[in-house]
């Protein structure tokens, strides 16, 4: 375990190490917490940049502690795989003689590889002098835990690039005098979506990989899946339906599979950060369970690989939701008509490049909402979470 622990944590040995493009605003979020003593759980869709995320944190704090304080490990991998999280710090405190009092600093990859993983970090948390960065792809894993840690632990969620980041890892600096330009980079960054690795390498065969090894690994594989060729299937489906309504029953009766099973798939696909759904604005709970469901992909770049690159308003619909997810946003539908989501009480309508019917426009102008927001472009996408505060505090 040794030789395989200094391999993992080259700054003891002075050595240089990999940090990526540094994403600012998750890198600022996890460094607020450094001094805190809650354990930080950073979650997201497999290679969304978890552990690179991991690895800048470690880089900000060897400016001010020991790197023989600093342990990383991956805890899918093979060796550690019947080792406890007890064994592995115990050898790491033997490695370099430190007392159970001085204050170490963890950063555990993949944390739910580890059976029991909330027993002891909660004993970990109680016990010793610790800082504890944890990553995981799952969210079922880690929420089915959180009784254990309630109080103890704060969970951050990271998301593709989005526009500006994009920008940035592609060297892309425009000037007030080039800003025509952002609309073509826009269609670009449409066409992409926001895997960091994807938007370096643009070969889609590392799209293609990395939700074979979701599927497989995360889905099939986790869950004692017999039949692959539905979830597959359902895969494609939901691509395809991305940003539109969708029904059970009848994604059920395409793929000759009961309704149940296709909940349960879906269920798996959401806890692994794939896809997200969305109720229907109502008051009665009975007319938001039995509604249909509205559902968005994590990054539109895996839309556009199995389904094509096509109806840019889904797309750009998309994108506003991923900005907007935390706000618990639902869609509102009446008279056969739509509004795109609901929160709190202001209705936001997406048109790309607005191109928008003057009946739904009258639709949308009627209906009762406190405040209305129309979403056009990137700006307007850029600056939605601002508007949205502000409409929180006018209340």
């Amino acid at each position: 375990m040794e030789q395989t622990l200094n391999q993992m944590n080259p700054w003891w040995e002075k050595n240089n190490f990999e940090t990526g493009i540094i994403r600012n605003k998750y890198l600022k979020n996890l460094l607020l917490h450094l001094e805190k003593k809650e354990i930080i759980f950073i979650t997201g869709l497999r290679r969304i940049g978890k552990t690179t995320l991991l690895k800048q944190v470690i880089n900000h704090l060897l400016n001010s502690v020991e790197a023989n304080k600093i342990l990383y490990v991956t805890l899918d991998f093979f060796l550690f795989k019947d080792k406890s999280l007890h064994q592995i710090i115990q050898e790491f405190r033997k490695l370099h003689m430190h007392k159970i009092s001085e204050k170490i600093y963890l950063f555990l990859d993949e944390i739910t590889q580890i059976k029991d993983f909330e027993k002891e970090l909660k004993n970990l948390y109680d016990l010793e002098n610790v800082k504890i960065y944890a990553s995981s792809s799952s969210a079922s894993l880690i929420k089915s835990k959180e009784s254990y840690l309630v109080g103890r632990s704060r969970l951050i969620e990271v998301l593709p690039l989005d526009f500006e980041e994009f920008l940035l890892f592609n060297n892309l600096k425009v000037s007030k005098a080039d800003s025509h330009l952002l609309k073509k980079y826009f269609e670009d960054y449409l066409k992409m979506g926001g895997l960091p690795e994807y938007v370096l390498t643009k070969d889609t065969s590392y799209i293609k990989n990395t939700i074979e090894q979701i599927i497989y690994k995360d889905v099939i594989a986790l869950h004692h899946i017999k039949d692959k060729d539905s979830v597959e299937k359902l895969f494609i489906l939901l691509c395809e339906r991305a940003g539109k309504k969708f029904s059970y029953s009848k994604l059920a009766r395409i793929l000759g599979i009961s309704v149940d099973t296709v909940r349960r798939f879906i269920s798996y696909f959401k806890d692994v950060f794939l896809f997200y759904t969305i109720d229907k604005y109502a008051k009665s709970l009975n007319e938001r369970t039995f509604s249909p469901k509205k559902i968005y992909i994590a990054d539109i770049g895996i839309k556009n690989v199995f389904a094509g690159f096509k109806d840019k308003g889904s797309l750009f619909e998309n994108l506003v939701f991923l900005k907007i997810k935390d706000k618990n946003p639902r869609y509102y539908f009446e008279h056969g008509k739509e509004i795109d989501f609901i929160v709190n009480n202001t209705a936001i309508e997406t048109k790309y490049k607005n191109v928008i019917e003057e009946k739904e426009l009258k639709f949308f102008n009627k209906a009762k909402f406190k405040r209305k927001i129309l979403i056009s472009n990137f700006e307007e996408l850029k600056n939605i979470i601002m508007q949205l505060e502000k409409t929180d505090v006018q209340k």
